[in-house]
């Protein structure tokens, strides 16, 4: 027959996402680091990829790379779990503690796919909004943690897109007021320079998520992992797919955590540039700003939409967020190269002085 059954209800009211991603000059919309890796680290990759037998599949659980990490960390092999970036994680999380009858905390706006994932595994999603700036409403989650019949909480610390921190004192208190599982989200915190690591041995119930995408100039490679307690990742293995970080991806990783050392310069660099850019555009009449521990800013303009469309005319592609609620009139900006920040900033306060001046 020429028709198909509907799919799944929990599809309904899911749109699929959409990263937006547009030709320009000036990619400031993906929180990307700015830097490609070096050559010598790209020619390592390149000889040790020659050796790949291809027709063999990969360590199913990355067994080198996640021992590397673990033993950087000061924890057990059985304490990582690498996954297909952090996306995957992600929804193994929402697999494994998620599902029919069950309930996630969310503290919006903050990173869509949390609630996607929820919705997809047929999680009951709680929210507590943030503060208008940005900041979490702790009373209120410690409140409704209380009620004892939340299975999992995400809190992405910096928070994306805003680019706050989550307090580690809040942190704490959250940890030791439920035994839901509480996934802080550290992906950009090379850029922080903020951990809850040496919480784990404490707190059974905290997870970490980590991701290569950001600071170690892999989002094309896809690479992420968590650290947790072994019981915990032992019960998310039992939802991931197997094999699903190839073997290309498990050299690249390995080759690039042995040289992280030599990212430092370039992420200090990025921190430097951030602050930069927040001064300028702290000065700037009719914009808001705030104020962030990652490789991005998140800014309330009037006109958002026009200044978007004004920007990419100019070569330069940023997020537009303002039709997300609780980010209304809001557009964020990745931290790039000077000169592409440079570029930025000067059409940035062309479009303001211009309107203001109407």
């Amino acid at each position: 027959m020429n028709r198909v059954r509907p799919s799944s209800p929990r599809l309904a009211n899911i749109e699929p996402y959409d990263p937006k991603y547009l030709p320009a000059e000036n990619l400031l919309s993906a929180n990307e680091n700015p830097h490609d890796i070096d050559r010598p680290m790209r020619q390592a990759i390149i000889k040790a990829i020659r050796r790949v037998p291809f027709n063999r599949y990969p360590d199913p659980l990355a067994n080198e790379l996640r021992g590397l990490i673990a033993e950087t960390n000061g924890l057990e092999p059985n304490q990582v779990l690498m996954g297909n970036g952090g996306d995957e994680l992600l929804l193994d999380v929402a697999l494994a503690w998620g599902g029919n009858g069950r309930k996630m905390l969310n503290l919006p706006p903050t990173f869509s796919v949390y609630e996607t994932n929820a919705v997809l595994s047929g999680t009951e999603v709680v929210s507590i909004p943030r503060k208008p700036d940005f900041s979490i409403d702790e009373d209120a989650v410690l409140e409704r943690v209380g009620e004892g019949d939340i299975d999992y909480v995400m809190v992405a610390s910096p928070n994306n897109p805003s680019g706050g921190l989550a307090e580690e004192e809040f942190l704490l208190k959250l940890l030791d007021s439920t035994d839901a599982l509480v996934m802080v989200d550290e992906a950009y915190f090379e850029f922080s320079r903020r951990t809850m690591r040496p919480y784990l041995a404490s707190h059974q119930n905290l997870l970490i998520l980590r991701t290569f995408s950001k600071a170690f100039s892999l989002a094309g490679v896809r690479v992420g992992y968590l650290l947790g307690d072994p019981m915990v990742i032992r019960e998310i293995i039992k939802v991931r797919q197997p094999y699903s970080v190839d073997v290309i991806s498990q050299i690249v990783a390995r080759i690039i955590y042995e040289n992280r050392s030599r990212f430092e310069k370039e992420m200090l660099s990025i921190i430097d540039e951030r602050e930069r850019m927040y001064e300028a555009m702290k000065t700037l009449p009719s914009v808001t700003v705030f104020p962030s521990e990652a490789n991005y800013l998140l800014f309330k303009v009037k006109r958002a939409d026009e200044l978007w469309q004004y920007l990419y005319d100019q070569g330069i592609l940023v997020r537009n967020l303002s039709h997300s609620p609780g980010l209304e009139q809001c557009l964020r900006v990745s931290v790039g190269l000077e000169a592409q920040n440079d570029a930025f900033l000067t059409a940035l306060r062309s479009f303001i002085l211009s309107k203001d001046a109407e």
